[in-house]
């Protein structure tokens, strides 16, 4: 599961990346093109976790809580799309809920594979500043555009780090793991003909 799934992790994180960087570095970006901007960044991670999430449902018990997590940001990104006539307030609402389901969905994620990756706490870390976020932007739902476009960019930022660093890690675990196999497997071999008697 894990030498097929590493791209999932890696293609969310560039895509927060991207995403944190044109919203702090737009000149005269408005609340609203930040929300369009958001409901493209939604849409696409959205479909990459559900793409990642089937294509290893028949190899992994939890290819559920992917497809959860790419329906939640699916959801949250065609609510902004094809809803523009709501308040900039409500969908700002929309994008914390988003971020808090995800963040409880990769904590989730990250416990139930602990046994099977190696540094998972970047996974839990970056499900904690998704929570943060979240909590933050319902306490202070009224702050000013500005103030939430520094806020959502240094979020998207900081996730789409963790998640490529994560992404990177698994992929170099897969590889020193599948080395290692390929080593035991060709020891036995080495010895036996090592050992083998030579013909006169």
């Amino acid at each position: 599961m894990l030498s097929k799934s590493w791209w999932v992790p890696a293609v969310r994180g560039v895509v927060a990346i991207l995403f944190g960087i044109l919203a702090i570095s737009w000149p005269g970006l408005t609340l609203l093109g930040l929300i369009a901007l958001f409901a493209a960044y939604a849409l696409v991670s959205g479909v990459v976790s559900v793409a990642g999430a089937f294509q290893n449902r028949k190899t992994d018990d939890e290819w559920w809580l992917s497809l959860l997590l790419g329906l939640t940001a699916i959801g949250a990104g065609v609510i902004a799309l094809i809803h523009p006539g709501l308040t900039a307030l409500v969908l700002v609402l929309v994008m914390a809920a988003n971020a808090m389901i995800s963040g409880v969905l990769d904590i989730a994620a990250a416990i139930r594979l602990r046994k099977a990756i190696r540094n998972e706490w970047m996974l839990i870390l970056s499900g904690a500043v998704s929570i943060a976020f979240g909590v933050l932007v319902f306490l202070y739902p009224g702050a000013g555009a500005m103030a939430l476009i520094w806020l959502i960019s240094l979020y998207a930022i900081l996730t789409g780090a963790l998640l490529l660093g994560l992404a990177f890690r698994m992929r170099a675990g897969t590889r020193a793991e599948t080395g290692g196999v390929m080593e035991r497997r060709m020891t036995p071999d080495r010895r036996m003909t090592a050992g083998r008697p030579a013909h006169t």
